[in-house]
């Protein structure tokens, strides 16, 4: 019983900052690759940023690098992503998503990732 649970949606204005968590439960995740991803009004899905749950590296999409920073806290079983500066294109509904032995080249990629949260919705706007 795999659960990821995102919260920490909501309203921002533009230049703001709103920190996503996802709780992660059912299994330990070691080994397996954490992602973020997003979907805008009208746009299909798309990646964010993604990390190891073990650590040793982290990615992130062009157009959030510099601005949005993905962590996790193992002890808490807990994925983060921070966002600050951000611009009424970030709207949408951010999912979590985890996927066993993800290689670096895939973590862009949907189908890479085995389970999925419900989503949290992020509106940034005046």
């Amino acid at each position: 019983q795999v659960q990821l649970v995102e919260s920490g949606g909501g309203l921002v204005q533009p230049g703001g900052s709103l920190r996503l968590s996802c709780a992660a439960s059912g299994r330990t995740f070691e080994n397996y690759m954490m992602g973020w991803f997003r979907q805008a009004p009208g746009k299909e899905r798309e990646y964010v940023a993604a990390t190891r749950w073990s650590g040793g590296g982290t990615f992130h999409a062009n157009s959030v690098k510099g601005r949005f920073t993905i962590s996790r806290d193992r002890s808490k079983s807990t994925l983060y992503l921070q966002m600050s500066s951000l611009r009424p294109e970030d709207t949408g509904v951010y999912y979590c998503a985890a996927g066993f032995g993800v290689i670096a080249g895939r973590v862009s990629r949907e189908d890479a990732y085995d389970f999925w949260g419900q989503g949290t919705q992020v509106t940034v706007s005046s």
